[in-house]
Protein backbone atom coordinates (compact mmCIF):
# COMPACT_ATOMS: atom_id res chain seq x y z
CA UNK A 1 0.00 0.00 0.00
CA UNK A 2 1.22 3.34 -0.87
CA UNK A 3 0.89 6.41 0.81
CA UNK A 4 1.75 9.91 0.62
CA UNK A 5 3.94 12.01 3.16
CA UNK A 6 2.00 12.61 6.02
CA UNK A 7 0.88 16.12 7.29
CA UNK A 8 2.94 18.33 9.40
CA UNK A 9 0.28 21.27 9.13
CA UNK A 10 -2.29 21.57 12.08
CA UNK A 11 -5.75 20.80 11.79
CA UNK A 12 -7.86 22.79 10.03
CA UNK A 13 -10.34 25.08 11.63
CA UNK A 14 -13.17 24.06 12.25
CA UNK A 15 -16.56 24.13 10.05
CA UNK A 16 -18.55 27.48 10.11
CA UNK A 17 -22.47 27.58 10.18
CA UNK A 18 -24.63 25.18 12.38
CA UNK A 19 -23.04 21.72 13.67
CA UNK A 20 -23.09 19.17 10.93
CA UNK A 21 -25.06 16.01 11.30
CA UNK A 22 -23.41 12.69 11.44
CA UNK A 23 -24.36 9.16 11.24
CA UNK A 24 -21.53 6.49 13.04
CA UNK A 25 -22.71 2.85 12.06
CA UNK A 26 -20.61 0.91 14.30
CA UNK A 27 -21.16 -2.54 15.80
CA UNK A 28 -18.21 -2.61 18.01
CA UNK A 29 -19.58 -0.81 21.12
CA UNK A 30 -15.99 0.39 22.26
CA UNK A 31 -15.34 1.64 18.88
CA UNK A 32 -18.80 3.24 18.59
CA UNK A 33 -18.20 5.08 21.81
CA UNK A 34 -14.76 6.31 21.09
CA UNK A 35 -15.96 7.89 17.63
CA UNK A 36 -19.18 9.57 19.07
CA UNK A 37 -17.18 10.87 21.53
CA UNK A 38 -14.51 12.72 19.33
CA UNK A 39 -17.15 13.98 16.84
CA UNK A 40 -19.36 15.16 19.75
CA UNK A 41 -16.54 16.66 21.34
CA UNK A 42 -15.03 18.09 18.01
CA UNK A 43 -19.15 20.08 17.35
CA UNK A 44 -20.91 17.50 15.33
CA UNK A 45 -24.27 15.97 16.34
CA UNK A 46 -24.16 12.55 16.17
CA UNK A 47 -26.11 9.62 15.91
CA UNK A 48 -25.86 6.03 16.22
CA UNK A 49 -26.33 2.64 14.32
CA UNK A 50 -24.94 -1.11 15.23
CA UNK A 51 -26.32 -2.95 12.19
CA UNK A 52 -27.03 -2.32 8.64
CA UNK A 53 -30.74 -1.94 8.31
CA UNK A 54 -30.96 0.29 11.53
CA UNK A 55 -28.23 2.50 9.45
CA UNK A 56 -30.59 2.78 6.55
CA UNK A 57 -33.72 3.74 9.10
CA UNK A 58 -31.43 6.69 10.69
CA UNK A 59 -30.27 7.74 7.46
CA UNK A 60 -33.49 8.24 6.34
CA UNK A 61 -35.04 9.65 9.40
CA UNK A 62 -31.82 11.78 10.38
CA UNK A 63 -30.64 13.13 7.49
CA UNK A 64 -26.71 13.22 8.33
CA UNK A 65 -24.48 15.45 6.64
CA UNK A 66 -22.03 12.72 6.42
CA UNK A 67 -21.84 8.91 7.28
CA UNK A 68 -18.93 7.01 9.10
CA UNK A 69 -19.61 3.19 8.31
CA UNK A 70 -17.81 0.73 9.32
CA UNK A 71 -17.54 -2.22 6.41
CA UNK A 72 -18.42 -5.35 8.79
CA UNK A 73 -21.55 -5.12 10.06
CA UNK A 74 -24.32 -7.60 10.94
CA UNK A 75 -27.54 -7.59 9.31
CA UNK A 76 -26.58 -6.30 5.87
CA UNK A 77 -22.53 -5.37 5.52
CA UNK A 78 -21.31 -1.75 4.68
CA UNK A 79 -20.72 -2.24 1.08
CA UNK A 80 -24.50 -3.17 0.99
CA UNK A 81 -25.45 0.18 2.69
CA UNK A 82 -22.84 2.28 0.75
CA UNK A 83 -24.78 0.99 -2.12
CA UNK A 84 -28.24 1.12 -0.78
CA UNK A 85 -26.81 5.08 0.49
CA UNK A 86 -25.64 5.78 -3.29
CA UNK A 87 -29.22 5.06 -4.71
CA UNK A 88 -31.23 6.63 -2.00
CA UNK A 89 -32.54 9.92 -2.92
CA UNK A 90 -32.97 12.76 -5.83
CA UNK A 91 -29.83 15.35 -4.71
CA UNK A 92 -26.75 14.39 -4.17
CA UNK A 93 -25.27 11.45 -2.04
CA UNK A 94 -24.41 11.98 1.10
CA UNK A 95 -20.66 11.65 1.77
CA UNK A 96 -19.18 8.32 3.26
CA UNK A 97 -15.98 7.39 4.61
CA UNK A 98 -15.40 3.95 5.63
CA UNK A 99 -13.94 2.03 8.50
CA UNK A 100 -11.96 -0.81 7.36
CA UNK A 101 -9.63 -3.38 8.57
CA UNK A 102 -6.30 -4.02 7.69
CA UNK A 103 -6.65 -7.08 5.81
CA UNK A 104 -9.66 -5.60 3.77
CA UNK A 105 -8.16 -4.18 1.19
CA UNK A 106 -9.96 -5.51 -1.44
CA UNK A 107 -13.85 -4.67 0.13
CA UNK A 108 -12.04 -1.70 0.73
CA UNK A 109 -11.29 -0.32 -3.08
CA UNK A 110 -14.44 -2.04 -3.84
CA UNK A 111 -16.57 0.62 -1.51
CA UNK A 112 -14.37 3.83 -3.09
CA UNK A 113 -15.71 1.60 -6.23
CA UNK A 114 -19.36 2.28 -4.64
CA UNK A 115 -18.26 5.93 -4.54
CA UNK A 116 -17.36 6.32 -0.90
CA UNK A 117 -15.37 9.32 -0.05
CA UNK A 118 -12.94 8.41 1.87
CA UNK A 119 -11.20 5.17 4.43
CA UNK A 120 -9.65 4.86 7.68
CA UNK A 121 -8.54 1.80 8.95
CA UNK A 122 -8.52 0.00 12.09
CA UNK A 123 -6.77 0.24 14.43
CA UNK A 124 -7.20 4.15 13.49
CA UNK A 125 -6.15 7.51 15.52
CA UNK A 126 -9.72 9.15 16.41
CA UNK A 127 -8.00 12.73 15.86
CA UNK A 128 -7.06 11.32 12.58
CA UNK A 129 -11.08 10.36 11.88
CA UNK A 130 -12.13 13.50 12.76
CA UNK A 131 -9.74 15.42 10.41
CA UNK A 132 -10.45 13.38 7.67
CA UNK A 133 -14.83 13.68 7.85
CA UNK A 134 -13.65 18.05 8.33
CA UNK A 135 -11.66 17.17 5.13
CA UNK A 136 -14.20 15.62 3.12
CA UNK A 137 -17.19 17.87 4.67
CA UNK A 138 -15.13 21.00 3.35
CA UNK A 139 -14.75 19.58 -0.11
CA UNK A 140 -18.44 18.53 -0.28
CA UNK A 141 -20.01 21.51 0.82
CA UNK A 142 -17.37 23.93 -1.20
CA UNK A 143 -19.28 26.76 -2.31
CA UNK A 144 -18.59 26.84 -6.13
CA UNK A 145 -17.24 29.86 -7.89
CA UNK A 146 -19.70 32.56 -9.34
CA UNK A 147 -20.34 31.41 -12.75
CA UNK A 148 -20.77 33.37 -16.26
CA UNK A 149 -21.80 31.32 -19.41
CA UNK A 150 -18.16 31.20 -20.45
CA UNK A 151 -16.23 29.55 -17.05
CA UNK A 152 -18.29 26.28 -18.44
CA UNK A 153 -15.39 24.26 -19.63
CA UNK A 154 -15.81 22.20 -22.68
CA UNK A 155 -13.91 19.36 -24.74
CA UNK A 156 -15.53 17.92 -27.83
CA UNK A 157 -19.23 16.57 -26.56
CA UNK A 158 -18.14 17.12 -22.98
CA UNK A 159 -18.54 20.06 -21.11
CA UNK A 160 -18.76 20.73 -16.80
CA UNK A 161 -19.95 24.01 -15.23
CA UNK A 162 -18.61 24.54 -11.91
CA UNK A 163 -20.47 26.90 -10.86
CA UNK A 164 -23.85 24.42 -11.44
CA UNK A 165 -21.68 21.28 -10.48
CA UNK A 166 -22.81 19.49 -13.67
CA UNK A 167 -21.57 17.80 -16.12
CA UNK A 168 -22.75 16.42 -19.69
CA UNK A 169 -21.59 14.48 -22.37
CA UNK A 170 -23.33 14.53 -25.83
CA UNK A 171 -26.46 16.47 -24.42
CA UNK A 172 -26.67 13.71 -21.60
CA UNK A 173 -26.49 14.72 -17.81
CA UNK A 174 -23.86 12.62 -16.34
CA UNK A 175 -24.29 11.31 -12.74
CA UNK A 176 -20.60 12.09 -11.33
CA UNK A 177 -19.87 12.05 -7.15
CA UNK A 178 -18.76 15.44 -5.85
CA UNK A 179 -15.14 13.99 -5.76
CA UNK A 180 -15.35 12.29 -9.78
CA UNK A 181 -16.68 16.24 -10.11
CA UNK A 182 -13.44 17.75 -8.89
CA UNK A 183 -11.45 15.79 -10.07
CA UNK A 184 -12.89 16.16 -13.69
CA UNK A 185 -12.91 19.85 -12.85
CA UNK A 186 -9.44 19.93 -12.09
CA UNK A 187 -8.55 17.63 -15.30
CA UNK A 188 -10.14 20.03 -17.25
CA UNK A 189 -8.62 23.03 -16.14
CA UNK A 190 -5.04 21.80 -16.86
CA UNK A 191 -5.44 20.38 -20.59
CA UNK A 192 -2.67 18.18 -21.58
CA UNK A 193 -0.52 18.55 -18.47
CA UNK A 194 0.54 15.37 -16.26
CA UNK A 195 -0.53 14.86 -12.57
CA UNK A 196 0.95 12.14 -10.21
CA UNK A 197 -1.30 10.54 -8.40
CA UNK A 198 0.16 11.98 -4.68
CA UNK A 199 -0.68 15.74 -6.71
CA UNK A 200 -4.00 14.55 -7.48
CA UNK A 201 -4.68 13.82 -4.14
CA UNK A 202 -3.18 16.92 -2.83
CA UNK A 203 -5.03 19.22 -5.22
CA UNK A 204 -8.14 17.84 -5.71
CA UNK A 205 -8.62 15.80 -2.35
CA UNK A 206 -6.69 18.63 -0.51
CA UNK A 207 -4.77 15.90 1.92
CA UNK A 208 -1.18 15.80 2.50
CA UNK A 209 -1.26 11.66 3.33
CA UNK A 210 -3.67 8.94 2.11
CA UNK A 211 -3.69 5.95 0.17
CA UNK A 212 -3.01 6.41 -3.63
CA UNK A 213 -5.21 3.60 -4.63
CA UNK A 214 -8.16 6.09 -3.80
CA UNK A 215 -7.19 8.38 -6.79
CA UNK A 216 -6.77 5.43 -8.92
CA UNK A 217 -10.23 4.11 -8.16
CA UNK A 218 -11.84 7.57 -9.12
CA UNK A 219 -9.68 7.90 -12.61
CA UNK A 220 -11.46 4.42 -13.57
CA UNK A 221 -15.05 5.18 -12.21
CA UNK A 222 -14.52 8.65 -14.31
CA UNK A 223 -13.73 6.91 -17.13
CA UNK A 224 -16.20 4.85 -16.90
CA UNK A 225 -18.58 7.93 -17.14
CA UNK A 226 -17.32 9.98 -19.99
CA UNK A 227 -15.24 7.70 -22.71
CA UNK A 228 -16.40 6.06 -24.91
CA UNK A 229 -14.47 2.46 -24.42
CA UNK A 230 -12.69 3.61 -20.54
CA UNK A 231 -10.69 0.00 -21.93
CA UNK A 232 -8.98 2.44 -24.16
CA UNK A 233 -9.54 5.73 -22.66
CA UNK A 234 -8.82 8.71 -24.81
CA UNK A 235 -9.83 11.70 -22.34
CA UNK A 236 -7.82 10.67 -19.40
CA UNK A 237 -5.01 9.17 -20.40
CA UNK A 238 -1.80 7.06 -18.47
CA UNK A 239 1.31 8.43 -18.83
CA UNK A 240 3.67 5.69 -18.04
CA UNK A 241 6.04 6.28 -15.28
CA UNK A 242 4.42 9.92 -14.26
CA UNK A 243 0.54 10.10 -14.09
CA UNK A 244 -2.31 11.05 -15.75
CA UNK A 245 -3.19 13.70 -18.20
CA UNK A 246 -6.12 14.67 -19.78
CA UNK A 247 -5.88 15.33 -23.71
CA UNK A 248 -9.12 17.21 -24.75
CA UNK A 249 -9.12 16.16 -28.16
CA UNK A 250 -9.01 12.78 -26.99
CA UNK A 251 -7.34 12.43 -30.24
CA UNK A 252 -4.19 10.23 -29.57
CA UNK A 253 -3.33 6.74 -29.09
CA UNK A 254 -4.02 5.39 -25.54
CA UNK A 255 -0.90 4.52 -24.04
CA UNK A 256 0.76 0.66 -23.63
CA UNK A 257 0.22 -0.60 -19.98
CA UNK A 258 2.57 0.43 -17.94
CA UNK A 259 3.64 1.27 -13.89
CA UNK A 260 2.31 4.40 -12.43
CA UNK A 261 4.33 5.73 -9.74
CA UNK A 262 4.84 3.64 -6.76
CA UNK A 263 4.76 0.43 -8.53
CA UNK A 264 1.16 0.07 -9.17
CA UNK A 265 -0.40 -0.92 -12.76
CA UNK A 266 -2.45 1.72 -14.64
CA UNK A 267 -6.14 0.86 -14.17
Amino acid sequence: MHHATPPSAPPPAPLNGPPRRVLVVEDDPTVAEVVTGYLSRAGYTIQHAADGFAALDRAAEFRPHLVVLDLMLPGIDGLEVCRRLRRAGNGPAVPVVMLTARGEEADRILGLELGADDYVTKPFSPRELVLRIGSVLRRAEAAPPAAAPSSVLRAGELSADPGGRRADRGGRELSLTAREFDLLVFLMRHPGQVFSREELLHRVWGWEFGDLSTVTVHVRRLREKIEEDPAAPRLVTTVWGAGYRFDPLGDEEPPEAGPLPGGELRP
